[in-house]
């Protein structure tokens, strides 16, 4: 028989262990897709106690581990996790070489390009050179929209590991931005095979009126998408000769970001 020693221990024990486990859940929480939660979401998804999660909330950001955004009221990965370890999609680096990178692609196709980054949800885009046309759209920094809806967005959803996918899957909710917005399922599903085959992700006046856009997501040695390059058209220029010369100024650009990026 366990003397009460044993079974104190084994309480202590179990306890941490849950302790460490909820921890662990929580950085994969807001790991896996980057983004703020607030402490209603974080206890509704990972099933912790409100009390509970109080306290280890308070400790993981006194160490650092998390951050915390007072406007929004959202908690998010801190500078320690990057401390503790390298992360495959290291941002900064390839941020830094994609500048000449869209420059070219801006040269070559004469039509704003960008760089595209998941957050969340949704794309965000993190640098963008304009095209030389009179007639061009402008994606600005800091620019986001629904996955979806976007052809970087798109790119970037298509190389999602399945467990994020399908999470994914089953929460978006679509908004017809325009008559041509993609707003099931089943459709999203059937493009995102087709981007998987073809290396291409597509939008036709999806999320702008008059505006294509075609992507290509930018995969690191391990299969997932660390970012992806867009290039977006007015309707009336989206002949099959652009399409083409985007596709191989595209596969070209993601090859030379690949390359500098595994150096």
């Amino acid at each position: 028989m366990k003397n009460e020693k044993d079974v104190g221990g084994a309480d202590v024990l179990s306890s941490s262990v849950k302790s460490a486990t909820r921890v662990l859940d929580l950085f994969e929480c807001l790991g896996r897709w980057d983004a703020e939660k607030t402490h209603a979401e974080i206890a509704e998804e990972l099933a912790i106690p409100k009390s509970s999660l109080t306290q280890l909330l308070k400790t993981l950001l006194k160490r650092g581990y998390l951050d915390y955004a007072p406007l929004s009221k959202g908690y998010r990965l801190g500078p320690s996790i990057a401390k503790l370890a390298k992360r495959e999609n290291d941002s900064g680096d390839l941020l830094t070489a994609a500048g000449p990178v869209l420059s070219w692609i801006a040269n070559e196709t004469e039509e704003t390009c960008a760089l595209n980054f998941l957050k969340g949800d949704r794309s965000e885009v993190v640098a963008s050179v304009n095209g030389t046309h009179r007639l061009n759209i402008t994606m600005r920094e800091g620019d986001i929209a629904p996955l979806y809806a976007t052809s970087g967005g798109k790119a970037l959803l298509a190389y999602l590991p399945a467990v994020m996918l399908e999470e994914y899957l089953a929460r978006v909710k679509f908004e017809k931005i325009t008559p041509k917005t993609i707003t099931s399922v089943d459709r999203l599903r059937e493009e995102l095979e087709q981007i998987k085959s073809t290396g291409f992700a597509y939008v036709y006046e999806e999320f702008t009126p008059g505006i294509n856009g075609i992507a290509k997501a930018i995969l690191s040695p391990s299969g997932l998408a660390i970012g992806s390059l867009n290039i977006a058209t007015p309707v009336a220029r989206f002949t099959k000769e652009k399409r083409t010369l985007c596709e191989a100024t595209l596969t070209r650009a993601v090859a030379t970001l690949r390359a500098r990026f595994q150096d």
